[in-house]
């Protein structure tokens, strides 16, 4: 009985030994933007995240700074598998449907409650518009506000005609426009390069941006006007994310949604920490004047009501929805 007991153990294990390791699903995951921007760690510590809650079986290796592909070339190769998950600013889709801007309306949301007001009623339309699309939200971390870098301080908006400007969203482009400014496309990561050869000389992002371009080196002067907090967004190829076991993509919705969370206030703590690094390495940091305020808030009063018109009756509910809730 014993031998027979010890045969069927030897057994037992030598099957064991042949039987296959669980397979590991590795996951590469482009960003636009560097590893020393705060949206890129948030990033690195949601795959650590994930890859700590699935034992190692959902492995995300994230490509950041366009290594892998071009800011505007991610969603499309998510969108169809080249690239299982991936980030982008949102409004950059703004050419696909108004809806996907409601974020960069200069000054409907110009703080860190409103913005998180309008991002929760205007959530279901994109998390709708990316499921036509075969993609499956994951979270979103909104920027710190938008401000403008010159190479001096303007108080009258007249100065502003004429200047080339660097756009990087239809938002941008129209206020420049709408301010006689000369929008011109330009990927963050070619900020120095843009202005050092003369094709934009201002600017309106965020101090994030602003400090990892070294924004010192080309404008002297930034003009707090927080116009609004554009939202980066992370969304995962649906199929791809189907086909994972059901453990695992309840982890990775688990590890979106702290990863939002904590993007949000990291975000927040930025702010503050940012503008100071622009101030310490000799730049003029101001508030506008009167005359530049105003000339903003009308910018933004014309866009929000062009925006309106674009949007039609969703666009017109999402407006209502927000400030309702603001009120």
């Amino acid at each position: 009985m014993s031998l027979s007991i010890r045969s069927l153990a030897l057994a037992t294990a030598l099957s064991a030994l042949t039987l296959p390791a669980a397979a590991q699903t590795a996951w590469d995951m482009p960003t636009p933007y560097g590893d020393t921007v705060f949206h890129t760690q948030n990033i690195i510590r949601f795959a650590d995240d994930v890859r700590e809650a699935t034992g190692g079986q959902l492995d995300i290796t994230v490509h950041s700074a366009g290594s892998l592909f071009g800011h505007p070339e991610i969603k499309d190769a998510v969108r169809r598998g080249l690239a299982p998950i991936g980030e982008i600013l949102m409004s950059r889709l703004a050419n696909e449907n108004p809806i996907f801007e409601a974020d960069s309306i200069p000054f409907l949301a110009d703080s860190y409650a409103d913005a998180q007001a309008l991002w929760d009623v205007s959530r279901p339309a994109i998390e709708e518009l990316l499921a036509e699309q075969g993609l499956t939200l994951l979270y979103a971390v909104p920027w710190p506000g938008q401000s403008l870098y010159l190479n001096e301080e303007v108080t009258d908006p007249a100065a502003l005609q004429g200047v080339t400007f660097r756009a990087y969203n239809t938002a941008t482009e129209q206020l420049a426009n709408i301010l006689g400014m000369v929008p011109t496309q330009v990927e963050a990561g070619d900020i120095p390069t843009a202005f050092a050869t003369g094709r934009v000389a201002a600017m309106m992002t965020s101090p994030s941006t602003g400090v990892s371009s070294q924004a010192w080196d080309f404008t002297s002067v930034y003009i707090d006007v927080n116009a609004w907090l554009p939202k980066n967004v992370v969304f995962v190829n649906t199929e791809a994310f189907e086909a994972l076991p059901e453990d695992q993509q309840a982890a990775l919705m688990e590890a979106a949604a702290t990863a939002e969370a904590r993007g949000w206030e990291m975000s927040a703590s930025e702010t503050e920490v940012q503008i100071a690094e622009l101030e310490n390495n000799g730049m003029t940091v101001v508030t506008p004047s009167e005359e530049l305020a105003a000339a903003l808030s009308a910018a933004g009063e014309t866009m929000t009501a062009e925006w309106l018109e674009r949007a039609g009756d969703e666009g017109a509910a999402i407006v209502e929805a927000y400030q309702s809730a603001v009120q």
